[in-house]
């Protein structure tokens, strides 16, 4: 039977208190799926996208299950990125601040912090550990931070950590941890590559696959505007004065490329924000709290953006590069269009990324054409209309089709010609079955 409460799953009074505090009135798919098997001890994978409520999807089970009596670590969250941990750590926070029973503690453990004065702070215990996987493995090596006792791992976008190079950290905290560990992944994508390391530790693990049918939110637009013979600086320019945002994020591939834009932009008048892999700890911490002040229209970001970091408020997403996994277009676009509202995904193309569009659209995202002239935005025909193509009319002949080309004008005769050809292709076509029989 379908869950359509929270209230089905008998949590303890003050997660139901913190429940409505939150605002939520029912649980989505992937807490729908998650929660019970998170609160039976049964390790699993859960594979949804981004905005699902995954991270509910395993909070709210755990903290139910936290005993805290037991001063020691009982549970284990790992993040690949500062920013995803430390909103996992807001959000937990959240939750165990309106327990007036005995207290749960909830720390997290992250790069760019004094280790030092951290380790001092290890003498009692938390409860539960919320951190990037280096900073965690640095603590467990140092015999500051103690997980032999902990049941729980969760490994929070999986995929991602893989890529960036986590993985081996995240496996050598699992290795401390007891031999009945039970494992939670949480990933967008199950790559081949990631499955050698959850074979290594989960055994027959339940799947649940709750990536809608359509990837992408309803409530989003996807419009293409053609490059053409402007620069793409000049054409970011013109979409920044006719959108006129509250908050843009603008896509690019490389920190290089990101840090080179902003610089532009900055020339031009702009203010602009950045978020990329190459600010330093501080950097990117400052840069966090003036986003989320909103005292940038404009955000210049790699794809470190596109995956657990929420920033509130997005009304536009520009994509000034299509990522070369196209997967993190949705990522990207799934930064608009939070909690029901609307949203617009731009993207900047030219020819070269014809492939790249059509591979999209076959995704199921269905793209407006439109371009910006002086301050308006002017529809545009259907980019694959056939306009300079010689186009293929379909003839049946018996038992297979015969494609003949299309004249780009309709010239005298053509009829006539057309027939002949026709005519020609079917003798072609028996004297090769005839030949078939022979």
């Amino acid at each position: 039977m379908a869950v359509n409460s929270f209230e089905e799953y008998r949590f303890k009074p003050f997660i139901h208190k913190a429940i409505g505090k939150l605002g939520f009135r029912q649980p989505t798919l992937i807490q729908r799926k998650m929660i019970p098997l998170i609160l039976k001890e049964q390790s699993a994978i859960g594979q949804s996208q981004t905005g699902s409520g995954k991270t509910h999807a395993f909070l709210l089970p755990i903290i139910q299950r936290i005993d805290p009596l037991k001063r020691q670590v009982q549970a284990v969250i790992l993040a690949p990125t500062r920013e995803l941990a430390s909103q996992i750590y807001q959000e937990a926070l959240k939750i165990t601040e309106v327990n007036e029973g005995e207290e749960i503690s909830v720390r997290n453990f992250t790069g760019g912090t004094d280790k030092q004065r951290t380790i001092e702070k290890l003498k009692q215990q938390p409860h539960i550990v919320i951190g990037t996987p280096g900073r965690v493995y640095d603590l467990v090596r140092e015999q500051a931070l103690f997980v032999h006792n902990a049941a729980m791992l969760v490994i929070d976008e999986a995929d991602l950590m893989f890529d960036m190079g986590f993985i081996h950290d995240v496996d050598q905290v699992a290795g401390r941890m007891p031999e009945d560990l039970e494992m939670y992944v949480f990933s967008a994508t199950i790559p081949e590559k990631l499955k050698p390391f959850l074979k290594k530790y989960m055994e027959n693990p339940v799947f649940e696959n709750v990536t809608p049918s359509r990837l992408v939110a309803e409530q989003i637009e996807h419009v293409l505007v053609p490059l053409g013979s402007r620069t793409k600086i000049d054409l970011l320019g013109q979409l920044f004065h006719v959108i006129n945002p509250y908050l843009a994020i603008v896509f690019i591939n490389t920190k290089q490329m990101a840090d080179q834009v902003a610089d532009q932009l900055t020339g031009h008048g702009f203010k602009v924000g950045r978020i990329h892999g190459g600010l330093t700890p501080r950097e990117r911490k400052r840069m966090m709290k003036q986003v989320r002040d909103l005292e940038f229209q404009y955000i210049i970001a790699t794809d470190l953006a596109a995956r657990g970091i929420d920033i509130p408020g997005v009304s536009h997403i520009i994509n000034y590069e299509l990522p070369k996994d196209l997967d993190f277009y949705i990522h990207r676009s799934g930064r608009t269009a939070r909690a029901g509202n609307q949203g617009v995904s731009y993207t900047i193309y030219d020819p070269s990324d014809e492939d790249a569009i059509v591979r999209l659209e076959k995704m199921g995202i269905q793209f407006g054409h439109q371009d910006v002239r002086g301050e308006e935005w002017v529809d545009l025909p259907d980019r694959n209309r056939r306009k300079n193509r010689m186009q293929l009319k379909e003839k049946e002949s018996g038992t297979s089709k015969v494609y003949v080309r299309k004249p780009k004008k309709i010239k005298p005769g053509y009829k006539k010609k057309m027939a002949s050809e026709i005519e020609r292709l079917k003798r072609r076509e028996r004297r090769l079955q005839r030949n078939k029989k022979k």
